[in-house]
């Protein structure tokens, strides 16, 4: 079940309950560098923001000179996942691609696990983190966000001829969960810590229910649509456990690079090419 629509609104933010959550953690992955335009200097000038009604211009840094640095877990298809020979593709990365472009820096891609990506802004060691994130009152006490750019779904993957056909069935039954993210929170606070199992990303939860270790997943519709493509004898139940919006995660410290990427998000959104990045990787419903 693909329920994913882009933001067409660009001028509000909608800081609504949302699914993945900040807590320290060592980085897992490695890092790539994914060429977007020319850049020199580490403080830069924001785009012209009066084409799309946004703040006034103003200079900005960034955590390395001429790049914007992106902290992600790239295991989260296809919001941003890691290919064979080892470049990163995906929703987030072709959006932040596209973000650099505009401000004229090259994109840094650093890879870790998802609590060590939403630190790595918070200290400062990435400009801004994309991996699925969505906004809720936790995440915007220690980083800010930018507008919304997508629109995600909680979903249900189950054995098929599960007994469980609804989120009232969950309780009681042992729920997989990517670790760090809103699924895991809710779950925890809904059915309690004794029957929610967090683990590092979805491949592996996904792994764990095959192996009958735990009874579903709580996770993101579009990834869960790949796990279930990949792994015959799963199903997504027809329902929804949460709705979010994904935004762009930024250090508190960096406002004047917050406007510039709301700037250049709005104008991407505008142009509708936030829209075919998106239908590129998910069909249309």
């Amino acid at each position: 079940m693909k329920k994913w629509k882009v933001l067409a609104a660009a001028c509000c933010m909608a800081l609504l309950a949302a699914a993945c959550s900040g807590a320290g953690g060592s980085a897992s992955g490695g890092s790539a560098s994914s060429a977007a335009a020319g850049g020199s200097s580490q403080e830069a000038a924001a785009p012209d923001s009066t084409e799309t009604g946004g703040g006034e211009d103003a200079a900005f840094e960034t955590v390395t000179p001429g790049k914007l640095t992106m902290s992600t877990n790239a295991a989260f298809p296809p919001y941003e996942m890691t290919e064979d020979d080892g470049s990163f593709s995906g929703i987030d990365v072709e959006i932040a691609e596209a973000i650099a472009a505009e401000l004229g820096l090259e994109l840094q891609i650093d890879d870790m696990d998802f609590d060590a990506a939403l630190l790595a802004v918070q200290q400062g060691k990435s400009d801004m983190v994309m991996a699925g994130v969505t906004v809720n009152e936790e995440r915007m006490q220690v980083m800010d966000f930018s507008d919304s750019y997508s629109t995600g779904v909680q979903v249900i993957i189950v054995p098929e001829g599960s007994d469980i056909a609804s989120v009232e069935d969950l309780a009681g039954h042992m729920i997989g969960t990517q670790r760090g993210t809103t699924g895991n929170i809710y779950c925890t606070d809904e059915f309690g810590e004794d029957h929610v199992v967090a683990y590092d990303n979805g491949l592996t939860a996904t792994q764990a229910l095959l192996n009958g270790q735990i009874d579903c997943i709580v996770i993101d519709s579009a990834p869960a649509a790949e796990f279930v493509k990949a792994n015959p004898g799963l199903t997504i139940l027809d329902t929804e456990y949460a709705v979010e919006d994904y935004a762009i995660g930024l250090n508190k410290e960096n406002p004047a690079l917050k406007d510039a990427v709301n700037v250049v998000l709005n104008r991407l959104i505008a142009n509708g090419t936030v829209q075919s990045i998106v239908d590129k990787y998910i069909n249309a419903q």
